[in-house]
């Protein structure tokens, strides 16, 4: 990717201790460990992974609704932790997962899209009524929409509603976190498609979550693999997916189904251990469950080698 970074990550971590019982100590759970990237303004990158993985707790850190337990993530040349609220609302902005559970159930949604705008407390009605008015025609709402309850309105409509209250303070950064998982197959393109559009009409600038490939394929120019809080590989996305060079990655498409009769679920060759943040494995993390793993994969951890405009953390990527 080129040009300045909207977002740029540095040694981002983010530990919990999780309670076991009264007497037995706290457990440690690394849910994102060591993870540095830089996101173009104008671009999208989309963060690949199994549920767990931390993508989302990485969407948090960089939302600044999660302090990290180390490293710092800065926005157009700023560190988040030296923002207030308001000034980070008016830098980055969320489009969540679920746009029922997203929304207050007993608000209108003129009033669900004024929010971020009240909040600011410095806005005269008039402007707020305008830019909501605004906003909501953007993403294909109509005025009578917008006297509405969420329960009155379709799933893709609630989710037009929830990137209409990302919009309203005219962010730079929009983090979208599964945004269409929640949706119907043919409600999914239309969100793909409008936010797509958004980007090219003002220059937004997204993180990208999702466990759906072949959606990552459809909008971003540089995609992120991550297993067990590590980014794993990186390249720009026509490159990782018509050449994956991790195991995990290579997994991962092989994993994504077809519409070929016949075929049935594809083995990945992952076997059936899942991955267990509270008990990273020594060397290579993903050795456990890796078809290629040798000799050197459980005692010593993968360097970073570089893989076009990104990098893959794998043994056989520094001997290739």
């Amino acid at each position: 990717m080129s040009g300045a970074p909207a977002i740029e990550v540095r040694g981002l971590r983010r530990v919990f201790h999780v309670r076991q019982g009264l007497f037995a100590p706290p457990r440690q759970v690394v849910a994102v460990d060591d993870v540095s990237f830089a996101v173009p303004a104008g671009s999208v990158l989309g963060v690949v992974g199994e549920s767990g993985c931390g993508k989302s707790t990485l969407a948090r850190m960089i939302l600044g609704l999660l302090p990290p337990s180390a490293g710092e993530v800065l926005v157009d040349g700023r560190r988040l932790s030296e923002m207030d609220r308001r000034a980070r609302a008016r830098l980055i902005q969320p489009v969540f997962q679920d746009p029922f559970s997203s929304l207050n159930p007993r608000r209108r949604v003129r009033d669900i899209v004024a929010m971020p705008l009240v909040a600011q407390g410095s806005i005269s009605r008039a402007e707020i009524a305008r830019r909501v008015e605004e906003s909501l025609s953007r993403v294909g709402l109509s005025t009578e929409q917008g006297t509405r309850f969420p329960s009155q309105l379709s799933g893709g409509q609630r989710q037009r509603v929830a990137i209409a209250r990302a919009l309203v303070l005219r962010p730079r950064i929009v983090v979208c976190d599964e945004p269409t998982s929640a949706l119907d197959v043919s409600v999914q393109a239309q969100i793909l498609n409008l936010l797509a559009e958004l980007r090219r009409e003002l220059g937004l600038t997204y993180l990208f979550i999702s466990h759906n490939l072949a959606v990552v394929e459809h909008v971003a120019s540089e995609v992120a693999v991550m297993y067990l809080g590590r980014i794993v590989e990186t390249n720009e996305s026509e490159a990782l997916f018509a050449e994956p060079r991790h195991p995990y990655t290579r997994a991962l498409l092989a994993s994504v189904l077809t519409p070929e009769p016949g075929l049935g679920v594809p083995d990945v060759g992952l076997g059936d251990t899942m991955p267990d943040p509270a008990n990273i494995p020594g060397g290579c993390r993903f050795h456990p469950r890796c078809p290629l793993a040798f000799e050197r994969c459980p005692v010593e951890a993968p360097r970073t080698t570089p893989n076009g405009a990104g990098f893959v953390e794998c043994h056989l990527a520094e001997t290739a």
